[in-house]
């Protein structure tokens, strides 16, 4: 049997989830790593959150630093950047919802990927931080299975 066709290879990758402090900032940060420079990534919510001191801590443990990052609305990174992806990840439901709205008119491919949120995870610290590395180690398969079979640093 065959393999599937591969998805092509796109230019600029945009991560979308409801508030880009947990799921988007990781999935973006991840694939920075793993991908050529000449690849653009970015992340944005359909909603301002605050970045998760929970998301850090799980990306500080395999030596990446998303500390600084500030979240920021999809009309933010509009009015930024402007609207200029081939590739849009949503992570959540509001976020895909979103993303066929903005792109019904445009050549921008759109992918679901089902992502838990781990916020609201009850129970003690160790607890918590073990949905946001399921969280995290989910995103970097997919991400892996996506882009293709490239090494991550300090695994």
């Amino acid at each position: 049997m065959a393999a599937p066709p591969r998805a092509r290879s796109p230019q600029a990758v945009l991560f979308m989830c409801g508030q880009n402090s947990v799921r988007s900032p990781t999935a973006a940060a991840l694939l920075r790593q793993m991908v050529p420079r000449g690849l653009y990534v970015q992340s944005a919510g359909v909603t301002k959150g605050e970045l998760d001191p929970f998301a850090v801590a799980v990306m500080h443990e395999i030596g990446l630093d998303i500390s600084q990052h500030k979240p920021w609305t999809v009309a933010d990174l509009e009015d930024w950047e402007g609207f200029n992806f081939d590739l849009i990840i949503t992570l959540a439901p509001e976020a895909h919802h979103r993303a066929l709205e903005m792109t019904a008119t445009l050549a921008t491919e759109v992918e679901y990927w089902p992502t838990p949120d781990p916020v609201g995870v009850e129970g003690r610290r160790e607890l918590q931080l073990d949905a946001y590395r399921a969280m995290r180690d989910g995103l970097k398969k997919k991400i892996r299975e996506r882009f293709g079979p490239r090494s991550v640093a300090n695994e």
